[in-house]
């Protein structure tokens, strides 16, 4: 019921982002229809699979709350409709976030194997929820300009620092590990440093088709990139050995499926590439 409730408020999101686009004469049903047929873009995220209920709190606590770090800066865009989609997003996916991590909290207080489930999907999750930042900010063609015309006012670097300084202590506080041996707390700066580069990891991309129906087929549609890790490569593996097709996708569009047309034609890319 919790997981219904949140997918009613996800497709509430994209219909705010879809409302936008129509202020531009844009209409809503072309770019349903390109959603359908794979043309448009949406953040790669959602092309993960989901392999326990562990999942979903993780999703809810990692990606919900890096998709607040962004939305809370794109809240001040320069696009008023954009804007004011953004906070009424922000203040539903602030709910979803403390749904995720009340999960994970219960979980790795539960049974050992409880926890092992939690810690395992913050394993797979922990860098896809950082590559949602985007490429660091030098090797990313679209950030100048962006900032210029005034819809990012922070930078992707600065964005995935401060989701990381908030939620290394939230990790803390119901003892989970962060699948980063090397993330230090720099005193000099007050804030941690992780210890990978996520701009090498960022441009590790798998081929990756639309979203699983119901039975786990995929529409035949065009390809698509979905950038994972090697632990998460491994749970696709796993998820094909074990006849689990798909992943569990909801109709949200968090500011980068649609922003296409949302934008000027100027701007017309993901805000994060």
């Amino acid at each position: 019921m919790a997981l219904i409730a949140k997918v009613q408020d996800e497709a509430g999101h994209g219909l705010y982002i879809y409302c936008g686009t129509e202020t531009l004469g844009v209409d809503r049903a072309e770019l349903i229809d390109q959603l359908l047929a794979g043309k448009a873009k949406y953040s790669s995220i959602f092309n993960y699979p989901t392999l326990s209920w562990a999942d979903i709190g993780v999703i809810g606590w990692l990606v919900d709350g890096a998709a607040i770090v962004n939305q809370t800066m794109l809240a001040k865009a320069s696009y008023g409709p954009y804007a004011r989609a953004m906070l009424r997003i922000c203040k539903e996916e602030n709910f979803h976030k403390r749904q995720g991590y009340e999960i994970c909290a219960t979980l790795a207080k539960g049974t050992p194997e409880q926890k092992a489930m939690v810690q395992d999907a913050v394993n797979r999750w922990w860098w896809p929820s950082l590559m949602m930042f985007g490429p660091s900010d030098k090797d990313s063609p679209n950030s100048a300009e962006l900032t210029r015309w005034g819809v990012k006012r922070k930078g992707n670097d600065d964005l995935r620092q401060r989701f990381v300084d908030l939620t290394v202590p939230q990790a803390q506080a119901i003892g989970i590990t962060l699948p980063d041996p090397e993330l230090r707390f720099n005193e000099a700066t007050g804030a941690g440093t992780s210890g990978r580069s996520t701009g090498t990891s960022f441009t590790r991309c798998w081929p990756a088709t639309a979203p699983a129906t119901a039975s786990g087929s995929r529409p035949a549609t065009g390809p698509r990139r979905g950038c994972l890790g090697a632990g998460s490569r491994r749970g696709l593996r796993g998820q094909a050995a074990s006849g689990l097709g798909g992943c569990l996708t909801v109709g949200r569009s968090d500011g980068q499926v649609v922003l296409s047309a949302v934008l000027p034609l100027a701007l017309s890319r993901r805000i994060h590439g």
